[in-house]
């Protein structure tokens, strides 16, 4: 079974048909072994039902929605997708399957949460300002805001960990469970946003009464009052700075060092150094305040003999 490209054009799929009709009424033997499953006839209906079948839909009718449905998405077409919301809005609700680059399906309301992040890869607009308005579409014809249960993640913790701030606030607006747990962190949408780096969702999230429970995620929401006490272990505070120099905390920054917690420390668990982590993701106020902190501007990858450990 074939799996539908990125990009995937219907005019190309039709005149896959096409041709492939054409070269079974040549007497193709290997065009003809593919209708004869579905058809015993030699008409464009059939050609189409084959086409159709080897991309994993059930017919021609179900793998043209399915196209346009995401090339609606991709060019942020709001009045196509109320109208064909409006004719099938079972289309809020069906996992969106058989595409290359989500083999495992994708949620509608998750697909929306990562597309922003997704449009260079798709060679998208920069902007996609229609994002938070298709998610609203979405929701308003009965896409549940914390997506199918048996999803590995919700749409929510999918915006937290692509750093799409707009359509967090939209999902928490409609009821989004602020408790949910993903896999990639084994936490809640809070906690993937901190991990990822993905401050703007921090703060919306916060701001929503998400729970801080424990002191990296308080370093990342930029406020470690009650977490950090003379008994708080190494490894924890090597974490925090980690997370607070992601997220330009620089005033954790300032009371984890006051605190001793090595400004060079790699953390053993996730393997992250402050400054590198500054250096990578951009963070240009972190990069200073570690080098004000005495930080090395050439941090190690991975923790060393020198490295303090715990």
């Amino acid at each position: 079974m074939a799996d539908l490209p990125v990009r995937a054009d219907l005019d190309q799929l039709r005149h896959q048909a096409k041709d492939l009709l054409r070269a079974a009424k040549a007497g193709d033997q290997r065009a003809l072994a593919r209708i004869e499953p579905v058809s015993d006839r030699l008409v464009l209906a059939s050609a189409q039902l084959a086409v159709a079948r080897e991309y994993g839909f059930a017919g021609w009718a179900r793998l043209k929605t399915e196209v346009q449905r995401r090339a609606v998405f991709d060019r942020g077409d709001v009045p196509r997708l109320r109208a064909m919301l409006a004719e099938q809005p079972a289309l809020a609700t069906e996992r969106m399957e058989h595409w290359c680059d989500h083999r495992k399906g994708a949620d509608p309301l998750g697909y929306l949460a990562m597309l922003r992040f997704d449009s260079r890869r798709l060679g998208l607009s920069a902007e996609l300002p229609a994002i938070g308005t298709m998610t609203r579409a979405l929701l308003t014809a009965g896409a549940p805001v914390n997506g199918d249960p048996d999803a590995s993640e919700t749409p929510l913790i999918t915006a937290a960990s692509y750093g799409d701030a707009e359509v967090a606030r939209i999902l928490v607006d409609a009821g989004a469970d602020l408790d949910a747990t993903g896999p990639a962190t084994g936490g809640t949408a809070l906690h993937h946003a901190a991990v990822f780096g993905m401050t703007d969702v921090v703060d919306v999230l916060v701001a929503a009464g998400a729970h801080v429970d424990n002191i990296a995620v308080a370093a990342a929401v930029g406020d470690v009052t009650g977490w950090l006490t003379p008994d708080t272990p190494l490894q924890d505070r090597i974490r925090a700075l980690v997370m607070a120099a992601d997220h330009q905390r620089l005033d954790v920054i300032d009371q984890l060092v006051a605190a001793g917690t090595p400004v060079d420390a790699v953390d053993e668990v996730w393997g992250r150094q402050a400054m590198r982590v500054a250096t990578e993701n951009g963070r240009v106020a972190s990069v200073r305040r570690l080098l004000e902190h005495g930080a090395r501007p050439d941090p190690p990858d991975a923790a060393g003999p020198d490295q303090v450990t715990g």
